[in-house]
């Protein structure tokens, strides 16, 4: 994650202390509460500061002991967001689809059920972000390669009784139009619906927005983000009587945060297939 180009000496120099004290702090933190997923993440990341460390990037390496220090109290820490780093525009596609997956399996219960080999996804996917956004193509696509191997051994020890019906589609900030990552999900939602039989399925689809905004305003986008993915599903060939759309606006976040948060969890369709 870049420094800003226009900090100050001793803004800087301020800020190279604290990640300092946050570095130390992570190196000795015990998480001994939280849940087993929260406690495995705060190792993840604390591999990650070691490697920046090694590498002499006390930005990332502050950044990444602040996320362990908060799953160290027991906090969920999300996946990175894109938006947060300076990355390559060719490796946005995938690393947006890259996320959607992990995300779908974290909400479909993985935290609980897969705990290490979930927060090691999680902290795969922050190496491979962190390293194209260094541009060191190798050890990106050694992160990349990890996560992949990771997902598709997660995936498959899925447990069969935790909401396999159940679809998360996100959103960009302020967007109702389904990305690369959504239409992955999109397509499996599809392909799960069409062994069923397409004449035989019922799908809602509820959107949600997050916190920045007013609240008429969210409620609009939370039902125009529903409406595409009912658009994408009857493209599919889903008969449009069998969708039934809702939009709940800002009053169900995933994530609670303040009024006025940008969060990615929360700018979502939730679709159930039954």
């Amino acid at each position: 994650m870049s420094l800003p180009k226009t900090i100050g000496v001793l803004a800087l120099v301020g800020l190279l202390a604290g990640c300092a004290s946050d570095i130390e702090k992570i190196r000795g933190v015990e998480a001994t509460g939280g849940t087993p997923f929260t406690q495995a993440m705060t190792e993840e990341y604390r591999q990650l500061v070691d490697t920046q460390t090694a590498e002499a990037d006390w930005n990332d390496a502050g950044y990444f002991a602040r996320e362990g220090l908060a799953s160290a109290k027991g906090d969920i820490v999300l996946p990175e967001e894109l938006g947060n780093w300076d990355l390559p525009p060719e490796s946005i596609d995938e690393l947006t689809a890259a996320r959607g997956r992990l995300m779908r399996a974290l909400d479909s219960g993985s935290r609980d059920s897969n705990p290490k080999a979930s927060a090691h996804a999680q902290r795969l996917y922050a190496c491979w972000v962190e390293e194209l956004e260094e541009l060191d193509t190798d050890k990106a696509n050694a992160c990349r390669n990890e996560f992949m191997k990771t997902m598709d051994e997660l995936e498959a020890k899925a447990p069969a009784g935790v909401e396999p019906n159940k679809y998360v589609v996100l959103f960009d900030f302020d967007k109702s139009n389904i990305n690369a990552a959504g239409k992955a999900v999109i397509d499996q939602l599809l392909a799960d619906a069409g062994k069923a039989g397409l004449t035989n399925v019922h799908i809602s689809a509820t959107g949600h927005t997050d916190r920045a905004g007013t609240e008429a305003y969210n409620m609009a986008l939370s039902l125009r983000r529903a409406d595409a993915v009912r658009e994408a599903l009857i493209n599919g060939g889903v008969a449009a009587d069998a969708i039934t759309v809702a939009g709940r606006g800002e009053s169900e976040p995933a994530v609670p945060t303040a009024d006025g948060v940008k969060e990615q969890a929360n700018r979502r369709v939730e679709v159930i297939l039954q």
